[in-house]
């Protein structure tokens, strides 16, 4: 899709990159780990609440222990070092090292990462095209960025034109984008991959652990175990160190990409091999193969099990019809009403356990819910401005019927709606077993209401 089209990767809540909390100051965490000390010497509470989560010595130990045989900075420095995702302190410091010697090489101009190779990036958004011009990359890129865990992915020659009409009806109207320009970019998308091969001597795949990055590298891994580059690199991560939250790449100054590049591996032909099972297993209208894949692992793709079980998440759940977002939302909202912008900015933050959707997917959610039968929510709008992310939702009576599993979602009569091969139309359909881990073809044991 082009960037028009594309449902933006969470931008309520990512820091500009000038600002960036990936950007690490040795100096400033010095002085936070002197702070974390005196506030752990003089008995503050939150001190030893670090110190507790994050100190591997801490864990189970009475607060009088933890101050006493923890009160050093070498212990706070740890703490700190590992509440930005790395091991150690001496880890912290070589990281901090490694990026300002990258980000000097882009300032003083050091010869591109991907020179001596025509390379083509491949990457399901658009957030790093700029980035990687940034950072000193003189590669192609492509924007493969069709939300393949968002609706129809169906066997059939004509597959494309299923995505380009779902596409149009789920975010078209908020990207002002039809039918047909949406097919083209879809079209062209799709040629591009298919012939990456014979265009380019190396192909680097730029994916992170979330089910939008994680089936769309499956859709790329299916293209090129049939037609292999001569070079096939992939970067797929789940964390970088840094202050908030790691939600994807596009979080990411350019001198972190330059750290990334020297961390891609060749992909191999099992990899690929199992890339293009999991893209025949979305395909089918039987969600059990990829249960049993989320369920047994993937080893050869070590993020892509755990993406394909938040997929299978997204089937309405055994005991209550609500897929995993949708009761995320209607939990968000028996805490309080909330606007749609700060249910999604909540929701990407810290209630999502693998963030996965852009702001146009959550809204497309958020919307069909509104179209049940009977409404678990109501809408309205503060004042004049009616944007969608001021849109403030109120939960209803039957919303919490429907959380306390007294009212079954389905037995609603929500909307239609796809989930790769699996269409979910009546109460009669494939459901989730979170316990297990399994898929039943079932109804609900309360059909109405209980």
């Amino acid at each position: 899709m082009s960037d028009h089209s594309e449902p933006t990767r969470a931008p309520a809540v990512h820091s500009s990159r000038s600002r960036s909390p990936f950007r690490l100051n040795l100096e400033q965490q010095r002085k936070r780990a002197k702070e974390l000390l005196q506030a752990l010497r003089t008995g503050e509470a939150d001190a030893q609440r670090r110190f507790r989560r994050y100190h591997p010595r801490a864990e189970g130990v009475s607060e009088p222990n933890v101050t006493g045989s923890l009160a050093h900075l070498t212990e706070a420095q740890l703490v700190i070092a590992r509440e930005l995702g790395l091991p150690s302190w001496p880890a912290l410091k070589a990281h901090i090292r490694a990026t300002r010697k990258a980000r000097d090489s882009i300032l003083h101009d050091a010869a591109a990462p991907d020179a001596g190779a025509k390379t083509l990036h491949i990457r399901c958004g658009s957030d790093l095209r700029s980035s990687l011009e940034n950072a000193g990359f003189v590669g192609a890129f492509l924007e493969y960025a069709d939300p393949l865990c968002q609706g129809p992915v169906v066997h059939d020659q004509a597959w494309l034109a299923q995505r380009a009409d779902f596409l149009a009806q789920a975010y078209g109207p908020r990207t002002g984008r039809d039918v047909t320009q949406i097919a083209d970019d879809l079209h062209r998308a799709e040629s591009a991959l298919q012939s990456a091969a014979e265009r380019y001597q190396r192909v680097v795949l730029w994916f992170e652990h979330d089910t939008y990055d994680q089936l769309v590298l499956a859709r790329c891994l299916a293209q090129f175990a049939d037609t292999p580059p001569r070079r096939l690199e992939l970067i797929s991560v789940d964390r970088f160190p840094g202050s908030t939250r790691f939600i994807g790449l596009g979080q990411l100054p350019p001198e972190a990409l330059r750290l990334l590049w020297t961390q891609r591996r060749p992909v191999s032909p099992q990899q690929a091999s199992a890339g293009r099972s999991v893209w025949q297993m979305l395909r089918s209208p039987d969600p059990t193969p990829l249960a049993r894949a989320a369920r047994n692992g993937i080893p050869e793709l070590p993020h892509l099990a755990k993406a394909l079980r938040r997929h299978c998440q997204e089937l309405p759940w055994l005991d209550d019809g609500l897929s995993l977002t949708e009761r995320l939302v209607l939990q968000l909202l028996a805490e309080r009403p909330r606007t749609v912008g700060q249910a999604y900015a909540e929701l990407m933050l810290s209630c999502e356990p693998l963030p996965w959707l852009g702001d146009l997917m959550f809204l497309f959610i958020v919307e069909s819910m509104k179209r049940s039968a009977e409404p678990v929510f109501t809408s309205a709008f503060d004042g004049d401005d009616r944007h969608w992310p001021r849109e403030r939702l109120t939960i209803t009576a039957l919303g919490h019927a429907v959380l306390a599993r007294k009212v079954d979602w389905l037995s609603l009569a929500p909307p239609d709606r796809w989930l790769g091969g699996v269409h979910i139309r009546n109460q009669h359909c494939w459901r989730w077993d979170d316990q297990t881990g399994n898929t039943h073809l079932t109804r609900a044991a309360r059909q109405r209401r209980g």
